[in-house]
C-alpha cells in the first residue's frame, strides 16, 4: 500500500494538502495505523517536520526524546483526541470530557503530562488566557500543566465577579432613593398649585 493510499490522496507536491489529509486520517486511527500514517506522511512529505505551528503543535524536543515508543505513541493518541475534542465546539467547554482525556492512566504520569502540555501550548493556552475556553476548563487546564499565567487570568476573574458582586446591592438601591426624593418635589408641587389658586381665585372675587 503506497503513502498515498494511506493518507487517501492523489500524488502531489502540496505539503499542506498531505499535512491536512494526515490530520484527517489521524483524527480515527488507532495506534497501529497512526504509526502507518506517520510513515506514510515522512515519505510523502520528503521528510519534512510535518507539524503546524498553530493547528497542529508537535515540535520535537529533548525530553519527547527521552519518553520511550509506547510513551511517545500514549501523547500523540492524547494529542489526536484534543484535536478532534476541539473541532466540537459544545463539548471543547465541558471540563469533564477535558479530564476523562488527560487524567486517564498512563497519560497522567508527570512526564507524560508535561509533554502533551508542551505540545498543547502553543495551541490551547491562549485560548484558555482569552476566554475562549470556559472558566471551568481554564481553570483545570491551568492547573494540571501549571500554566501560571492561566490560573493568574482565572483568578484575576474571579475577583472581578467578587467586587460586581459585592456593587449589585447599591444598585438595587437606587430605584428607592429617587422614588425617596420624588415625593417632596411632588409636595411642594401641590402646595405650589393651591397657592396659585388661591391668589387668582382672590382677584377674581375683588373683580
Amino acid at each position: 500500500m503506497s503513502c498515498w493510499e494511506i493518507l487517501g490522496i492523489e500524488p502531489t507536491g502540496d505539503r499542506e494538502e498531505i499535512r491536512q489529509a494526515y490530520e484527517r486520517q489521524m483524527k480515527f486511527a488507532s495506534a497501529e495505523e497512526a504509526r502507518k500514517l506517520d510513515q506514510a506522511y515522512r515519505e510523502a512529505a520528503g521528510g519534512e517536520p510535518r507539524a503546524n505551528p498553530v493547528s497542529s503543535p508537535e515540535p520535537s524536543s529533548a525530553e519527547d526524546e527521552q519518553l520511550d515508543a509506547n510513551e511517545s505513541q500514549i501523547v500523540r493518541e492524547v494529542v489526536i483526541q484534543i484535536k478532534a475534542l476541539m473541532n466540537d465546539s459544545g463539548r471543547q467547554q465541558d471540563a469533564g470530557i477535558w479530564k476523562a482525556i488527560l487524567c486517564e492512566p498512563p497519560a497522567d504520569q508527570l512526564p507524560l503530562r508535561r509533554e502533551i502540555g508542551r505540545q498543547l501550548e502553543a495551541w490551547i493556552r491562549p485560548l484558555a488566557e482569552n476566554g475562549s475556553l470556559s472558566q471551568s476548563v481554564a481553570r483545570f487546564l491551568g492547573e494540571w500543566f501549571e500554566w501560571f499565567s492561566v490560573q493568574e487570568v482565572i483568578t484575576e476573574q474571579e475577583q472581578q465577579s467578587r467586587d460586581l458582586e459585592a456593587r449589585e446591592p447599591s444598585v438595587e438601591e437606587e430605584p428607592l432613593s429617587q422614588t425617596t426624593n420624588f415625593w417632596p418635589a411632588v409636595i411642594g408641587w401641590i402646595i405650589g398649585l393651591v397657592i396659585l389658586t388661591m391668589i387668582f381665585g382672590g382677584m377674581g372675587v375683588g373683580g
